[in-house]
């Protein structure tokens, strides 16, 4: 004779404590790879003097308008 269950008592299980500690684990580890990325994303983002260097063509000096010359008279 099989047993009649109300279908609001029917219930497959519980989720219990392993399936929590797995949850948190996951999410845990998914935090610290974000932060690795964080970190190693800065790291490549800009040099490490802090200023961008922009080469000169040869021949001009940084700080003269072209035409003046640098010699005192």
């Amino acid at each position: 004779m099989t047993k009649i269950v109300p279908e609001d008592k029917a219930r497959q299980g519980h989720w219990g404590w392993h399936a929590l500690r797995i949850l948190i684990a996951g999410l845990l580890l998914a935090f610290i790879a974000w932060g690795a990325v964080e970190i190693y994303g800065e790291l490549i983002k800009s040099p490490t003097s802090g200023e961008q260097h922009i080469p000169q063509p040869p021949g001009t000096e940084q700080g003269t308008a072209p035409g003046q010359s640098t010699a005192k008279p």
